[in-house]
């Protein structure tokens, strides 16, 4: 495969070497290169697997990983405002995020669409003080090719004082992709701006009774059904 890609250099974030934007447009001969969106907490890790023992070690509240039925934690684990903050604190204190097990076949995927030349855009929520550790987590799961991006998604600042972003949104929406990996229905609205994008959806407890804004969102309880999906548009190409 043959591509030329331009590129809009990244701004940096006083030393951080983490980009504040970056567009790459490919332009294929050939074989078409894919832009791929993946979430990380719920797509990539087990997050929320995670975040029901640490409600236990915390608070003692026991809500089992399948009883999660809100994506909003202090419902899910029925916490005050001072336990969400220290929840959401502990949960992201860098050996806490590094202990987070990989969603199976993640890496495995993901290195395959990098081999074939895609190009795969990690998109969190995180605030950008877990860039540190969430790079690490990759770099540790073969996955140091991946570009990461920190987006205020949900406004979890709130926790994290003065917590900054590496990706504002009115450069998140100057950017394309052909699909998207998410679990969070709270962000499909991120989405709208892009009609013809293929949202595949990973199944969890928390995104079970929620209606799909279109036809272009489909439900996959594991990565295989992710790789058959992206694998069929390439092929189709």
């Amino acid at each position: 495969m043959r591509t030329v890609t331009v590129t809009i250099l990244p701004r940096f974030r006083g030393d951080k070497k983490a980009p504040m934007f970056a567009i790459t447009a490919p332009m294929c001969y050939g074989v078409c290169v894919m832009k791929i969106y993946v979430d990380f907490d719920d797509c990539l890790c087990e997050t929320a697997r995670s975040f029901s023992d640490l409600a236990v070690e915390l608070f003692d509240k026991h809500v089992p990983y399948e009883e999660i039925r809100f994506f909003e934690l202090n419902k899910s684990f029925d916490l005050n405002e001072e336990q969400y903050e220290q929840f959401m604190l502990k949960g992201h204190e860098p050996d806490v995020l590094l202990s987070y097990k990989e969603t199976p076949g993640a890496s495995q995927v993901i290195n395959e669409w990098l081999s074939e030349g895609h190009e795969v855009s990690i998109i969190t929520g995180r605030p950008f003080s877990a860039y540190d550790a969430s790079r690490k987590w990759l770099d540790d799961h073969d996955l140091s090719q991946v570009k990461l991006y920190c987006l205020n998604k949900y406004g979890r600042d709130s926790f994290i004082k003065n917590s900054d972003f590496s990706l504002e949104l009115e450069d998140y929406y100057k950017m394309t992709f052909d699909f998207a990996v998410e679990d969070s229905p709270k962000a499909f609205r991120f989405f709208s701006h892009l009609p013809d994008l293929k949202v595949l959806v990973i199944d969890r407890p928390w995104n079970k009774d929620c209606t799909f804004p279109g036809g272009n969102y489909t439900r996959c309880f594991d990565w295989e059904s992710i790789r058959r999906i992206v694998g069929e548009k390439r092929d189709a190409k």
